[in-house]
């Protein structure tokens, strides 16, 4: 008997949607049509992916009115904010259909006399996609899209919180017309997902999520020759140097540390500030920070909505007790914030100065609105700050000195970093993690190298 899933909205806890796995059964039929679809699919004209691809997301793009309250209802987000979510769906699926020819095309070195030498992208086979709930539509398209260009089929498995994304993809591709077994959203459990990785029968897997969560990938992978590509958390920092535009600064850091309820893995989570501008800089972000409206994301007022689920909410509490009881000091009264309600969803933003890197909430992934902040005295101690961390996402450095940032991105352990801006994810670099941040690269031509196997033509025409 398959297992049911149920889909609790963080609006009000209750049941939203309701879905069974799917049964062993549907998952075999699912691998053996997607083998043979991508056999036939690699051999299509790129022209001809790219039409059926950009078609796809043509017709994600028209379901938008459904989609944006879906959003709310599923993961909590504002409904002011839900279309921001197709639009980088848009950007980064255009993207990548359009560098396709020139990121797929063979590679040829220095011509020999006599030979024809070159080195061919094919596609791996059938790519599984493990997408998570908190940016449902954007991580997942960072895959499905540059996988289908390159000649793969996909499978994609989504969080059990945003199953009804996984069913607008397929919705999205059969409008599209793209060929039967080409693409299957399924509904799998863990225990399902862990064996289709020891099955053999995909070749790449590509996950996004927690830290313990992807060690379990690559146990399931242990052993199989296939590839993984991981993108894990964050404890993104940020640096704001005393020559920094405080105004654009501050406007941004605080977007860039509560967007989503802070439930992004390259949500900015603490902020050392040169100590000639920090009480300003602290001011001002205190300031903007109780602009927020905390409430029913359903609400177009409303531009901070619940966490995913009551338990989300009750860690990030947690760590925010554990600072106090260290010595921090909160700046946000949560009263100010009358939707807060201990032990539910709603949490008020909260942001902490009087922080050290003994507090787990300087150390550890919070996921959640809350955010420290430390003076610095130095570059060289923001360095060390910022790298003292197990993650390396993304991190960010405000400053009106291009020769700094530069100089300062190359001493930090990070796989992106920003200069006045954050939580951005650009289509057209790459996006990749170090230490517990992942492996791997999605996004860029680079994407594509992960997405393809190369193959070496070493052809003699002169004897």
């Amino acid at each position: 008997m398959t297992s049911m899933i149920q889909l609790i909205s963080p609006i009000d806890g209750r049941v939203y949607a309701e879905r069974r796995c799917a049964d062993t059964t549907q998952i075999e039929q699912a691998l053996t049509a997607a083998a043979a679809a991508q056999a036939l699919w690699t051999r299509r004209p790129l022209s001809e992916r790219a039409a059926l691809c950009s078609a796809a997301v043509d017709a994600m793009l028209a379901m938008q009115a459904d989609i944006v309250p879906e959003l709310a209802w599923q993961m909590g987000r504002p409904v002011r904010f839900g279309a921001g979510e197709l639009r980088g769906f848009e950007e980064r699926a255009r993207h990548m259909i359009a560098i396709a020819p020139e990121a797929l095309a063979a590679v040829e070195p220095m011509p020999v006399a006599g030979f024809r030498r070159y080195i061919k992208r094919e596609p791996l086979g059938t790519v599984l996609v493990v997408a998570p709930w908190n940016y449902p539509y954007l991580t997942a398209v960072n895959t499905i899209i540059p996988a289908l260009m390159a000649g793969n089929s996909v499978i994609l498995k989504h969080a059990s919180q945003s199953l009804l994304v996984g069913e607008r993809f397929a919705e999205a591709f059969r409008h599209a017309n793209l060929p039967e077994g080409l693409f299957y959203n399924l509904l799998l459990d863990h225990q399902q997902t862990a064996g289709i990785i020891a099955s053999g029968r995909v070749q790449q897997v590509n996950f996004t999520g927690s830290v313990g969560a992807g060690k379990a990938m690559e146990r399931a992978a242990m052993g199989h020759f296939l590839g993984l590509g991981l993108e894990l958390g964050g404890k993104d920092p940020a640096y704001v140097r005393a020559d920094a535009n405080l105004e654009h600064a501050v406007e941004n850091l605080v977007d860039g540390s509560f967007f989503n309820s802070g439930q992004s893995c390259c949500a900015v989570e603490r902020i050392y500030v040169d100590q000639k501008i920090y009480p300003t800089f602290v001011e001002r972000f205190v300031a903007l920070t109780r602009q927020y409206v905390l409430g029913n994301p359903l609400d177009e007022t409303t531009t901070l909505g619940p966490l995913v689920t009551p338990s989300a909410a009750e860690f990030v509490r947690g760590q925010i007790a554990d600072a106090l009881s260290k010595g921090a000091t909160a700046l946000i009264d949560p009263q100010t914030f009358p939707a807060d309600a201990p032990g539910s969803a709603y949490l008020a933003p909260q942001v902490l100065v009087d922080v050290t890197h003994h507090m787990s909430v300087m150390r550890e992934e919070s996921f959640g609105p809350v955010v420290g902040i430390m003076p610095v005295a130095s570059d060289e101690e923001a360095i060390a700050l910022m790298n003292d961390s197990e993650f390396g996402l993304s991190a960010s450095i405000w400053t009106e000195d291009l020769a700094a940032a530069e100089r300062i991105g190359n001493e930090i352990a990070t796989g992106t970093v920003f200069m006045n801006r954050c939580d951005y994810l650009d289509p057209a670099l790459a996006w990749t993690g170090v230490k517990n941040s992942g492996r791997g690269v999605s996004l860029s031509r680079i994407g594509y190298e992960h997405l393809t196997r190369a193959k070496s033509f070493h052809l003699r025409h002169e004897i």
